[in-house]
């Protein structure tokens, strides 16, 4: 490889490799700061898997299949001729536009901070040079004093399973889903599988969620997990829980899918929603030391510096908690790793989960379970959304929000909320439960004054009712 002449040797301060959330976080860190960055990327357009396979795109199909059976279920639209459907394709194009929205978006970042933009495959000569080979086949070298790896991750496709297919797809593949399924098998019941569950049941489509343990999103408060649970199987989804595949065959016509306990499954198409590996073996990590583990993921410090002093990874390079949310702010910690040679600031201690399923799901903190474990007295206040002005006016009344705290210091430990906008809910929440010195504390929930009618009113209806138990 090192024979081949570049085109060009350019210096940089940093090289970041990657334009999803955390390269992005680190360049925009570092140029605001004067350091000469040049970030790679090796498709045409900027944004990573983030932007274009993984968060925006399913969440847009969310949201349209979410508005498509709030429609539908709205009286106002009931009757002849008002009834509506939508077709993947249909929403997929939706999707689209957003998409190039967040590229122009992303792109005018760079080129307002004079980032420098080299589209090509990035790979290591040394610790202190990184060759890119562009799509013509030329290559260009950069030698740059520190690296950042944020490369990514892509579905994990495990060798007996025949992607190939036409009819099996995993998580980016089934964003070109050419044909309208009427059944589809979904094999994995983690976020991406759950979430897809409700795209495609929102649509009308059978769907048969697999899922490899005993209950669904096992890491939430069960209470929230067994609501999702509830709503899915409501809606029409079978799920299937403790099943492992055996075989998974695609025919002219159909995907079957053969369980480890016997059983067979058929269906139109196949989503292989089982977890994800680390986008590694490009960047010729073995001429710098690099060992990735089984996933392709590299090992950190709390600087989000690897074993090579100089070389740095954030986002799913590093595994968990492998959240868009987190890669971005990882970009910032490590940016300024590297321009003060260590940094005292680090990921807040309770990292907010987002699930797009429908109703969807957030959370933050402690669950009871864990509580229980940990023997903290606590207590619990609710608010159901059916009790909510705002949620009744807008049609949006399944769901709850949660509320855990101690007994004695009144201090917040967890929120849980499922239902419309949870997402957006929970943040009231979780800027309480971060606040120092007493802050953090139930009671102001019930001292503050909420707009009316409004989701986030939900606070003081679930503070009261916690506060009222302790009364009893």
């Amino acid at each position: 490889m090192t024979a081949i002449k570049p085109e060009t040797e350019t210096e940089y301060d940093v090289v970041v490799i990657g334009t999803g959330p955390g390269g992005e976080g680190a360049a925009m860190q570092l140029a605001k700061s004067g350091y000469n960055v040049a970030i790679v990327e090796k498709h045409k357009a900027l944004g990573g898997g983030c932007t274009h396979w993984g968060t925006i795109p399913s969440k847009a199909l969310r949201h349209s299949v979410s508005r498509l059976i709030e429609y539908n279920n709205n009286p106002l639209f009931s009757g002849p001729g008002w009834q509506s459907g939508m077709t993947f394709s249909h929403i997929l194009h939706y999707a689209e536009s957003v998409i190039r929205k967040q590229v122009k978006l992303r792109s005018s970042f760079y080129d307002r901070n004079d980032v420098t933009v080299v589209h090509g495959t990035a790979s290591f000569l040394d610790k202190n040079r990184i060759r890119v080979t562009k799509l013509d086949g030329s290559v260009d070298d950069l030698i740059t004093k520190h690296v950042v790896i944020a490369t990514g991750s892509r579905p994990y496709n495990p060798e007996d399973v025949d992607f190939s297919h036409p009819r099996i797809y995993d998580s980016d593949k089934v964003l070109s889903l050419s044909h309208e399924p009427k059944t589809i098998l979904i094999y994995g019941a983690g976020v991406v599988g759950s979430e897809y569950a409700s795209i495609f049941r929102g649509m009308g489509v059978k769907v048969d969620l697999v899922n490899q343990r005993e209950r669904l999103l096992s890491f939430l408060d069960a209470e929230i997990s067994d609501a999702l649970s509830y709503h899915l199987r409501n809606s029409g989804v079978v799920i299937r829980h403790n099943e492992e595949y055996d075989t998974i065959t695609g025919y002219e016509d159909k995907v079957v899918l053969k369980t480890k306990s016997g059983k067979t499954m058929a269906a139109d198409c196949l989503l292989f929603a089982n977890g994800r590996s680390g986008n590694i073996e490009e960047l010729n990590c073995q001429e710098v030391g690099l060992e990735p583990n089984y996933r392709g993921q590299l090992e950190v410090d709390d600087n989000y510096q690897t074993a090579v002093e100089n070389i740095y990874a954030v986002g799913d390079i590093i595994g968990y908690p492998s959240l868009a949310s987190a890669a971005y702010d990882q970009g910032r910690i490590c940016a300024s790793a590297i321009i003060n040679g260590n940094c005292d600031k680090a990921l807040v201690s309770d990292i907010p989960t987002g699930i797009y399923t429908i109703p969807e799901i957030s959370s933050v903190g402690k669950t009871e379970e864990e509580l229980t474990e940990m023997k903290v007295p606590y207590e619990v206040g609710r608010a159901q959304f059916k009790h909510l002005a705002r949620a009744q006016i807008s049609g949006a009344d399944v769901g709850c929000l949660k509320l855990l705290f101690h007994r004695e210091t009144r201090e917040l430990l967890g929120l849980h909320c499922f239902g419309e906008r949870a997402s957006e809910i929970i943040h009231i929440g979780q800027a309480i439960m971060e606040q120092k010195n007493g802050g953090n504390t139930i009671d102001y929930f019930v001292n503050t004054t909420f707009n009316y009618p409004t989701m986030a009113e939900a606070y003081r209806v679930a503070a009261l009712n916690g506060i009222n138990r302790l009364l009893q």
